[in-house]
């Protein structure tokens, strides 16, 4: 037990002041922060994160620099800086549009300067809310690996700890304008084939996916991902505990070992 906290520990203040996070723009639409690789690199990591949250995902950005990844956390159309409307269209057509856009070059905010290159290796990384994002995504000819953790594949199966109808209302009350949504728009949750890997299988590459749940999850159900990785072939991870993992899974040294060694693979 000291061990392991001691090595997380270490693991955390080595990467905790490396590699200063900057802003760019996707579109006219979608900020996203970004911190570019510690070392020469075009692999490219793009997390699509967990709803409702605070963007407070530096040092998991950090840990993908640190693995050799220029490395991203967009927001979703809707949702805090970025402009327009959530659930006005499905949120993984964001992810399309970054992916998209992505070989065209992006300016850094800050300095006003372009970049551009030409990715060798995509991989997306959704947390909870964000799954269906990566997994709708997973197609795109730039991506090669997805990683969920407690990615929702399944908006019908609910958990008694945030169902649809109390999300919205906790959204409401204690976020404001940081999401950005019509009530109808909500209302597409859940229904069918919108922003729902369940419904459109063929549409997710499972041979690219590792799906990351736990047993105890009682927020995002298991057994609907357990369900959906047989249907659709890809790799599935269930731990017998860990609650809802969210992306903190990422900045814990074993499991990123592990989702390490799946990405390589």
């Amino acid at each position: 037990m000291g061990c392991s906290l001691c090595q997380s520990l270490v693991y955390h203040l080595k990467y905790s002041y490396m590699s200063q996070v900057f802003r760019t723009r996707f579109g006219k639409d979608i900020v996203a922060e970004y911190v570019p690789p510690t070392r020469p690199s075009r692999k490219v990591a793009i997390l699509w994160s967990g709803m409702p949250s605070v963007p407070k995902y530096h040092e998991v950005l950090r840990v993908f620099s640190q693995a050799g990844y220029w490395a991203f956390s967009p927001r979703y159309r809707g949702t805090w800086e970025s402009s327009g409307s959530l659930f006005a269209e499905s949120p993984h057509l964001d992810a399309l549009l970054v992916l998209n856009l992505l070989p065209r070059g992006f300016k850094n905010l800050w300095t006003g300067k372009k970049i551009q290159f030409k990715p060798s290796t995509v991989h997306l990384f959704g947390s909870s809310f964000g799954g269906p994002a990566a997994l709708l995504a997973s197609r795109h000819p730039l991506v090669e690996k997805v990683v969920t953790s407690s990615g929702v594949v399944d908006w019908r199966v609910q958990g008694r700890t945030e169902p649809l109808p109390a999300l919205k209302r906790m959204v409401k009350t204690s976020f404001g304008k940081a999401y950005r949504f019509k009530d109808s728009d909500w209302r597409k949750l859940g229904s069918r084939a919108f922003y729902n890997p369940a419904d459109v299988p063929a549409a997710v590459a499972g041979e690219k996916v590792l799906l990351v749940h736990s047993k105890d999850d009682d927020v995002v159900p298991y057994g609907p991902t357990t369900k959906f990785a047989k249907e659709v072939g890809a790799k599935l991870w269930l731990r017998p505990t860990g609650g809802h993992l969210t992306s903190k899974l990422f900045l814990q040294p074993a499991s990123w070992r592990r989702i390490m060694s799946f990405l390589k693979s």
